[in-house]
């Protein structure tokens, strides 16, 4: 159900279905390189560039200016398009604002060095934007031959010295030999942030994602909500997509040499049969000025999992210093009147 802010109208999302049923439909990886997926996958939008923190902020067509959701920072549309891959798929908003406000101001509580005012602040503040983040989901077969060497510990008895005594200790040993063979694995929604606005450590913490929940792309969702156009192109995501199968193939090689160590000396993999989806996923998102400094906090739009910048009371942490100070002289006290 879709409910106006303004209004308090309600409308209901109607189910569609199509040839996303059992699955939102995958695009072809090397199509899209090569610039030949059919048209309907491609949309045009009204794209400005912030000028402080370099986000891609979409704008609806009767929107001129607004605040970067990122960084505060005033924002006028400029007349231009951008061209681009349409999402396929998002997660819609499970938490309003009033329950992400809240998660938020919780997760601030329980910082033992933040300021007192800024929870405060935050908790009185401006509204917390909602935005659509984008993100590439990659899925891929690999094929993998390796070659390395398995390990098997074993012991031997030797004699040392120690203290002018002869003793008798087990010293552990390794005995290497040979191994080689092949691994392969399908890799599912392997998932990429395609957004350079926001830090990469807040947004892998607001993991895991329902993904298995992502509706088939429809703007209704969007409305209310701003949405970012992505700025990690699609080639450019599967480079960091590879290294995440590349650390889990070699997982999978370890596994696969088996023994109580492993060497591995090289890795071949075959890599087929590459599809995408680009898909947006719903963070509540907050930018607060706080006494010189801007402070952003991200909340997860489906489980509430906080995420931001840790603000620091030079005051709270001056007192927690004297106080450990005093409790050591005092335990230093107590123990030279018992000498």
């Amino acid at each position: 159900m879709l409910i106006c802010d303004f209004c308090g109208s309600t409308r209901e999302v109607i189910e569609q279905t199509g040839p996303w049923e059992g699955g939102l439909k995958e695009l072809d990886f090397r199509a899209a390189i090569d610039n030949l997926l059919p048209l309907q996958e491609m949309e045009e939008t009204r794209v400005t560039t912030c000028p402080n923190c370099a986000a891609q902020l979409e704008f609806d067509p009767a929107v001129h200016a607004t605040e970067c959701p990122f960084c505060a920072t005033p924002v006028v549309a400029d007349t231009g398009t951008h061209r681009h891959i349409k999402p396929r798929g998002l997660l819609p908003f499970a938490l309003d604002e009033s329950a992400a406000r809240d998660s938020m101001t919780k997760w601030l509580g329980k910082l033992w060095f933040a300021p007192g005012g800024l929870q405060d602040y935050a908790r009185k503040g401006r509204k917390m934007s909602g935005i659509y983040v984008p993100y590439w989901t990659y899925d891929a077969n690999t094929a993998s031959r390796y070659s390395g060497e398995r390990g098997t510990v074993y012991y031997v008895t030797e004699t040392v010295v120690r203290d002018g005594k002869r003793q008798q200790v087990q010293v552990q040993k390794i005995r290497w030999s040979p191994a080689s063979g092949h691994v392969s694995r399908f890799f599912d929604d392997v998932l990429v942030l395609a957004s350079k606005a926001l830090p990469k450590r807040f947004t892998d913490a607001l993991e895991p994602w329902d993904l298995a929940a992502l509706e088939p792309y429809r703007p209704e969702f969007l409305a209310g909500f701003r949405a970012e156009g992505y700025q990690v192109d699609l080639d450019e995501g599967f480079v960091e997509a590879r290294a995440h199968m590349d650390r889990q193939i070699e997982r999978d090689v370890k596994f696969d040499i088996g023994g109580d160590r492993q060497r591995i000396h090289r890795i071949d993999t075959n890599v087929s049969d590459v599809t995408f989806k680009h898909i947006l996923l719903p963070v509540w998102l907050a930018a607060y000025k706080y006494r010189g400094k801007t402070y952003r906090f991200v909340v997860n739009g489906r489980t509430g999992r906080v995420q931001g910048e840790r603000p620091w009371s030079t005051w709270k942490i001056a007192v927690a210093v004297i106080l450990g100070l005093i409790v050591a002289a005092g335990v230093g006290y107590v123990f030279a009147q018992n000498q």
